[in-house]
């Protein structure tokens, strides 16, 4: 039987209800976090040096233009309450997106990204299965979740990024915190990159994602580790 090992353990009545929570919030963060804390910071004028670490708080940090995601050094992973006994977590890899910065004004900067969903995974292949279900982020009908920015404020090397966060086709706005982490070549390619940490909270149940609450947490955390590259 496919069964969520997450909730192998819970009363029989309640392995009957569907599962969607743990995938659709896994989703959401992922998505909603990823790129847009970039467009958060103000761009640069002068490039840094490949050892420097950034730790500047004025708006010359970070050069204007395009700018792409990495999807080897971007991926969104995402913590839930289970039972009140532990908090399980999983990964959303793979995410891609593009960043703007505006070098006159801020607010023209945006970012959109885009996370694959049916790469969803938590070391457990039955679990990995199941969260592409109808139960969870029903991968085969919703293969992407997308997050745009609509607002961001910054603040030095912090900033709060808010978006529009879209999954199972259901829309929600969803709020970042982003530190700012370096600007610069890479080392290894010397290809001009910037990088942040973002995080956010999420409500499940805000994107019909109600089973097994409250024995699983509503509330999702999500954490993201990005890359952008200049284009």
């Amino acid at each position: 039987m496919m069964c969520c090992r997450l909730f192998s353990r819970l009363p029989s009545a309640e392995r009957t209800r569907p599962a969607k929570g743990h995938a659709a919030s896994a989703a959401l963060g992922a998505i909603a976090a990823l790129a847009l804390p970039f467009a958060a910071i103000p761009p640069l004028s002068a490039q840094e040096a490949p050892e420097q670490e950034a730790t500047s708080t004025s708006s010359a940090q970070v050069r204007a233009g395009t700018y792409a995601a990495d999807p080897a050094h971007t991926r969104i992973t995402w913590s839930v309450s289970h039972l009140g006994f532990s908090t399980y977590s999983g990964l959303l890899p793979a995410v891609e997106g593009t960043l703007v910065l505006d070098e006159d004004d801020t607010d023209k900067s945006r970012v959109e990204v885009t996370v694959p969903v049916a790469r969803a995974g938590t070391l457990d292949p039955e679990l990995d299965a199941h969260l592409k279900t109808s139960d969870f982020f029903d991968s085969a009908k919703y293969p992407t979740a997308t997050f745009r920015s609509t607002r961001i404020e910054a603040a030095g090397r912090t900033a709060r990024i808010t978006g529009d966060l879209t999954l199972r086709g259901v829309t929600r706005p969803v709020t970042l915190d982003v530190t700012f982490r370096r600007a610069g070549p890479r080392p290894t390619d010397k290809a001009y990159a910037v990088g942040f940490d973002a995080t956010a909270t999420i409500k499940r149940s805000d994107f019909g994602m109600t089973a097994f609450l409250p024995l699983v947490g509503d509330a999702v955390d999500l954490r993201i580790e990005a890359e952008f590259l200049a284009k």
